[in-house]
């Protein structure tokens, strides 16, 4: 599946070796957060550090599937964006990406045999990789040692020592690493996120959220995913896969990473029920799910204590009939907002105990980057996968901080290795590590940017 990487078994079980790892760490925190390795000699803090500007951005695309085909001509349209590389190890779509390029007026990229080839290519300044979930950590890791940027996939990686390992490698090697959470940029989130800063809330003491999503089809297809990888992961491990969607939106409006953190997560699971009863309604005798046997609970969610005392319910769910649902809700002292309907409820503005509409809201509330770009843009998504894009882009031309850092995006995706930590230990709560040693104290900018209009193309 790649070039780069002979993915263990031990991998594979996403994060089971997460209790042990957090043992062994040395006690360097103080009791009221996980303790962290220390920094090695010549590493130092990401936080706060600008790409360096660049009249026009380069990018190499590393997978190209489903993800990555699609957000393949939404790159291609934002001002200042080149695509000059392009791989996957099926050729065919490597080509492919190639011509739709071409046909789309752009110049024709290198199309590299390996991903090693495109990690080290002179004409690359960021890569975007879309592969499955195994490959991220040593296709992110190897991609930082070739001198790049790097905006990955979610998840950045599955295993508590290759969070750590990406962090210190981002410090190392002095480039940016950070994970491509399109729903951070969605409209609503993003004018919820601007209302809780503002204190429509009142002081905010809890969120939920989740990504709750009908695959079973997806995931029994031959097509869709290849090789069935994502559907294989339910057969190798206990893990809320890709809670980051609905927690990462909740974790900005709490100010994780800039004035708060999580401390503690303790995870909870139903029975594996979904995918099998779905194989025995809907698959026919000799298709190659029938030898698989599925381990990881239907509904998983995780519980996550901040240390300022707020609380985020974190879910996943892809194994059961439902609507679609990030779940996207901020309560506080003086009212609630909640999505999948949009609606919400604050004092003084009503009472009855009657939700009212989101709208007015939103667009008193509407981000820059919404009234900028405008939702009729050429993204995926409902337009947030190139309002994320867009920003990057607009980032990195002007040599700005990023919004997401390898920070936000290791413990935003840490839930996964710890929940099989927790689940393991019969859902006790686990440490969750500080990735920014110390640095979580102090406030600072993220997603609640000013506006930055994206420079003129020559």
């Amino acid at each position: 599946m790649t070039d780069l990487v002979n993915v263990s078994r031990r991998s594979l079980f996403g994060g089971a070796l997460a209790a042990g790892a957090l043992a062994a760490m040395p006690a360097t925190a103080g009791a009221e957060g996980a303790a962290e390795p220390k920094r090695r000699v010549g590493q130092r803090s990401m936080i706060g550090v600008p790409f360096e500007e660049h009249r026009e951005v380069r990018v190499g695309l590393v997978g190209l599937g489903n993800r990555g085909k699609g957000m393949l001509t939404s790159w291609a349209a934002v001002p200042g964006c080149v695509i000059t590389a392009v791989h996957d190890v099926r050729g065919d779509r490597a080509a492919w990406a190639a011509d739709r390029l071409v046909s789309l007026g752009k110049p024709r990229p290198t199309v590299h045999a390996t991903d090693a080839s495109l990690f080290s290519a002179d004409d690359v300044d960021f890569v975007y990789i879309a592969t499955p979930w195994e490959f991220h950590y040593a296709q992110g890791k190897a991609a930082l040692l070739g001198g790049k940027h790097v905006g990955v996939e979610l998840p950045i990686a599955t295993e508590l020592h290759e969070l750590w390992d990406l962090v210190d490698t981002s410090e190392l090697t002095r480039k940016h690493l950070f994970l491509m959470e399109n729903c951070s940029y969605g409209r609503n989130e993003l004018a919820m996120l601007k209302m809780a800063h503002e204190g429509v809330f009142g002081e905010v003491s809890n969120g939920h959220g989740g990504y709750l999503h009908d695959l079973r089809a997806l995931l029994f297809s031959d097509t869709y995913y290849t090789d069935a990888w994502r559907r294989k992961w339910h057969t190798r491990s206990i893990a809320s896969f890709y809670p980051m969607h609905g927690l990462a939106p909740i974790a900005a409006c709490m100010d994780v990473n800039r004035g708060d953190r999580f401390t503690y997560l303790r995870a909870t699971a139903t029975a594996p029920r979904g995918l099998a009863d779905y194989r025995a309604r809907n698959v026919p005798a000799g298709h190659p799910s029938w030898s698989e046997t599925y381990i990881n609970g239907d509904l998983v969610t995780c519980l996550i204590d901040t240390a300022r005392g707020r609380v985020i319910r974190a879910e996943h769910d892809v194994s059961s009939p439902r609507p679609y649902s990030r779940i996207n809700s901020i309560a506080g002292s003086r009212g609630i907002v909640e999505d999948y309907p949009a609606r919400i409820y604050v004092e003084p503005d009503h009472g009855g105990h009657a939700w009212q509409d989101f709208t007015p809201y939103r667009d008193r509330f509407d981000h820059w980057l919404w009234k900028a770009i405008g939702e009729n843009n050429p993204g995926g998504h409902g337009g947030m996968d190139y309002v994320l894009q867009w920003r990057i882009v607009n980032q990195m031309r002007l040599g700005q901080v990023p919004d997401i850092d390898v920070y936000d995006s290791a413990v935003w995706c840490s839930p996964v290795p710890l929940s099989v930590a927790s689940l393991q230990d019969g859902g006790r709560p686990v440490r969750v590590p500080d990735f920014t040693r110390g640095q979580w104290m102090t406030p600072r900018v993220g997603l609640d940017s000013r506006p930055t209009p994206m420079p003129a193309t020559v």
